[in-house]
């Protein structure tokens, strides 16, 4: 069963952000209830990026039976635990701790630099078994979706690449430092996808190495758009506004390794969508402010994107650092050592906590914040008329502001 148009191609856009990605999974628990029993999945078009990709695939693998893949989605992320992940155990995180130490000492000459600081073969293990690949190019086959992007980052090549598997029409693109290709998706593009740097090892595509894709994707919404995206929904996982400025009165204490990899993380995963969001209202508005026809206007082949902005209403450092004593021992134990004294770990905690008390706060916190928009997502999702750009109020407050300049 369809509930969207056929003339209106509506795109998922889910980005990164590591256990963060709960949140993304209650607020499609609440888009499932708005839609009809037996609906197929209302996005003909998903793109994701890291832990955002894993649940696009499952989505795209599903796509038949939406309330399912939001349904089995939900039954994996609610029962998180951080050995499903990485592996946590204190022999290995001994090794780990010894081997870096070794390492560095000697140079590399003596032991091996590490691959990465955590060891992800459990979820590449999860995933082969809960993920059916061949199921997405049926749901093409059979008209329940359009396309489904998966991006990762080429250390050789410094590219932007969307691996993309889509109906006979989409096409392959390349431009400065992004590319899109056409080729079935499995397992090995999931996981370069997730492969955030220093922490998870690179995976090899193609004779070249890949890493998280929100590394060298700039324009994050850039995929959906290729593949014939008229409108889009984001579901973010960033919920703070920018810091305000600190008081320089008031000395600051030295910035630990968790704070600065945790900052890089938040970087990493959200800033891109920020920017790209502003560069599609500066179109949106040039666009709208010209007299636009499809077939003789001033703009033949471009047209206005409408976008809908989902993002957290609490502080996800703050239920991180509630949650933290779920995590394994020498988990904590490690944060501990990098976080320093009287540090606050909280915003790594929160990309690295896979435990199922801080991934069903998530989950609930995402299916309540998408029922406070309620009326908006479903005009979204049934192709209604919608606003050029529905986000909460300190994004659209930001992004207004382009009007007057």
């Amino acid at each position: 069963m369809k509930i969207h148009p056929e003339n209106i191609r509506s795109a998922l856009v889910l980005p990164g952000g590591g256990a963060r990605g709960a949140f993304q999974v209650g607020v499609l628990r609440a888009i499932a209830e708005m839609c009809p029993h037996g609906c197929e999945n209302p996005f003909p078009i998903i793109s994701g990026t890291s832990a955002g990709a894993i649940n696009s695939v499952v989505l795209a693998s599903k796509a038949r039976r939406f309330r399912v893949a939001v349904t089995e989605l939900e039954r994996v992320w609610a029962h998180f635990h951080s050995d499903q992940v990485f592996r946590s155990d204190s022999l290995t995180m001994l090794k780990s701790s010894l081997r870096w130490l070794g390492a560095i000492v000697t140079g590399g000459t003596l032991v091996d630099m590490p691959k990465s600081l955590l060891d992800n073969a459990p979820l590449r293990e999860l995933l082969s078994h809960n993920i059916h690949f061949p199921r997405i190019q049926e749901s093409i086959d059979r008209g329940h979706l359009h396309a489904v992007a998966i991006t990762a980052a080429g250390y050789r090549s410094a590219k932007s690449k969307s691996f993309f598997q889509a109906a006979p029409d989409c096409q392959a693109w390349s431009r400065t430092r992004r590319q899109g290709i056409r080729e079935e998706i499995h397992l090995d593009h999931l996981m370069a996808s997730i492969a955030v740097p220093m922490i998870f090892e690179p995976v090899m595509l193609h004779g070249e190495f890949f890493g998280d894709g929100a590394m060298r994707q700039a324009t994050p919404l850039s995929p959906a758009i290729h593949l014939g995206a008229d409108r889009i929904l984001v579901i973010g996982v960033r919920d703070e506004k920018a810091g305000e400025d600190t008081d320089t009165s008031t000395p600051q204490p030295y910035p630990s390794f968790a704070h600065i990899a945790g900052y890089m993380l938040d970087t990493l995963f959200m800033d891109g969508l920020y920017s790209d969001l502003e560069r599609m209202t500066r179109m949106n508005l040039l666009i709208d402010s010209a007299v636009y026809d499809q077939n003789t206007g001033l703009f033949p082949k471009v047209r206005p994107i409408d976008t809908m902005v989902v993002l957290p209403s609490r502080d996800l450092r703050e239920i991180a650092v509630d949650c933290r004593e779920e995590m394994p021992r020498p988990v904590r134990a490690l944060l501990r050592g990098v976080a320093g004294r009287n540090a606050n770990e909280g915003r790594l905690l929160s990309f690295l906590l896979f435990e199922q008390a801080y991934t069903r706060e998530l989950i609930k916190l995402g299916y309540n914040d998408a029922l406070q928009v309620k009326e908006q997502l479903t005009r979204f999702i049934t192709g209604q008329e919608v606003p050029r750009l529905f986000a909460p109020s300190w994004v659209s407050e930001d992004l207004r502001g382009l009007e007057h300049k």
